[in-house]
C-alpha cells in the first residue's frame, strides 16, 4: 500500500525532467507538496504519535522506488530520522540529511564532508564526538562538491553550531548503519532501473540485422548484470527485514552496504558497455542512476569498509563457521 501511494507520486512529480530541474537548482515544489500533503515524512512515526507506524520491512519497497527514481532530495533520510527520538515532535521540520561521520575541529567548528543530499537539506543530523546534534543548514558554509548534477555538500558550522538531537534513542555507531543501509537500499532501486533500460535498449538496438540482445556476449553480460542486481536486492532486503521491531543489526546493514556497493560499480559499468556512447549524455537517462551508484556507493563507506567492519564482528564473534554467523544476522 504504501509503495503503490509513493509510486504514484514519483511518476506524477519525479520524472526525468523533474529530477534534471531539481539538479539544476529548482526546488522541485510539486514533489515535496505531494509528500508532504501525503503524509509521507511521518511514515516510520509511531501511529499515537501521527505517523504512519510502518516497519522497516515495509520502508523497503519504498527506499527501492525512491532509488529508482533517482529522487534528487533526502527524502528517505528525513523518513528515516524518526527511528532515531522517542517522538517526533522534536525533530525540525524539512528536509533531514545523515551526516554520521562528522568532526569536530580544535577551535570547536564542525565539519561533514560530503553529505549526501544535502544542498536540498533544511537540516543535518551529525554523529560529533559520539552523541548526535541537529544543525541547521543555513548556519553552515556550503561547499559544492564539483561533480556535476550532484546533490551533495560539504558543511562547515561555526563554533557553537547545533543542538543535541531531542529524545534520541540511538548510539552512533546503529546511526551510522542506518545510514549506510538507507544508501543500500537506495542502489539496489537504481541498479534495478539501470538493468531494466540496459535489458530494453539490448532488444531494441539492431546491429548486422537483428538486435544486439541476441549476441552470445551480451547475453553473458546482461546474466552477470542480473545477478549482481538481484544479490544487491536480497542483502538489502533482507537487512531492513531484520528490522522489523526495531533496527536492523550493524552486522546486517554491513552486509548489505558491501554487497550493494560492490554490485553497484559493475552494474554501471556493464550498463553503460551494452550502451555504447549514448549512455553518458545528459539527455538519456541511464546516467541519472549511475551517477547515483557511484556517488551512493561511497556514501558512508565504500565496500572495503564495511567488509573490514564485517570481518571484523566475525572475528569476535567466535562462531566456529561463517554459516552459523551468516545465521545470527
Amino acid at each position: 500500500m504504501f509503495a503503490e501511494a509513493i509510486e504514484s507520486i514519483l511518476n506524477d512529480h519525479c520524472a526525468p525532467n523533474a529530477v534534471r530541474e531539481i539538479e539544476a537548482g529548482g526546488q522541485g515544489e510539486a514533489l515535496l507538496a505531494a509528500l508532504k500533503d501525503s503524509g509521507f515524512f511521518g511514515l516510520l512515526a509511531r501511529e499515537d504519535d501521527g505517523g504512519g507506524g510502518a516497519g522497516m520491512t515495509d520502508f523497503f519497497p519504498v527506499v527501492l522506488l525512491c532509488g529508482a527514481h533517482s529522487v534528487p532530495l533526502p527524502l528517505v533520510q528525513t523518513m528515516a530520522a524518526r527511528l532515531l527520538v522517542t517522538s517526533q515532535a522534536g525533530l525540525p521540520e524539512g528536509l533531514i540529511a545523515f551526516a554520521p561521520n562528522a568532526m569536530r575541529a580544535a577551535d570547536g567548528s564542525v565539519r561533514a564532508e560530503r553529505v549526501s543530499m544535502g544542498k536540498r537539506a533544511s537540516h543535518v543530523i551529525a554523529g560529533v564526538d559520539g552523541s548526535l546534534l541537529v544543525l541547521a543548514a543555513a548556519d553552515a558554509q556550503i561547499t559544492d562538491t564539483g561533480v556535476a548534477g550532484s546533490m551533495s555538500a560539504t558543511f562547515h558550522w561555526p563554533p557553537s553550531s547545533g543542538q543535541p538531537l531531542p529524545d534520541a534513542t540511538t548510539d552512533i555507531d546503529t546511526f551510522r548503519a542506518l545510514a549506510a543501509l538507507l544508501h543500500a537500499g537506495l542502489m539496489a532501486g537504481a541498479m534495478k532501473r539501470c538493468f531494466e533500460m540496459t535489458l530494453a535498449y539490448g532488444n531494441e538496438r539492431v546491429q548486422f540485422g537483428k538486435s544486439i540482445g541476441k549476441f552470445q556476449s551480451i547475453q553473458h553480460s546482461l546474466s552477470v548484470m542480473a545477478e549482481h542486481v538481484a544479490a544487491g536486492c536480497m542483502a538489502a532486503e533482507a537487512a531492513f527485514s531484520s528490522g522489523e521491531k526495531g533496527l536492523p543489526g550493524i552486522a546486517a546493514c554491513a552486509a548489505a552496504k558491501a554487497r550493494t556497493s560492490e554490485a553497484a560499480q559493475l552494474v554501471a559499468t556493464i550498463a553503460h558497455a551494452i550502451h555504447g556512447a549514448i549512455g553518458v549524455t545528459a539527455e538519456y537517462d541511464l546516467q541519472l542512476s549511475t551517477r547515483r551508484l557511484h556517488e551512493w556507493r561511497m556514501a558512508h563507506g565504500s565496500e572495503s569498509y564495511w567488509n573490514r567492519l564485517l570481518g571484523g564482528l566475525v572475528l569476535r564473534s567466535g562462531t566456529p563457521l561463517i554459516s552459523d554467523f551468516v545465521r545470527t544476522i
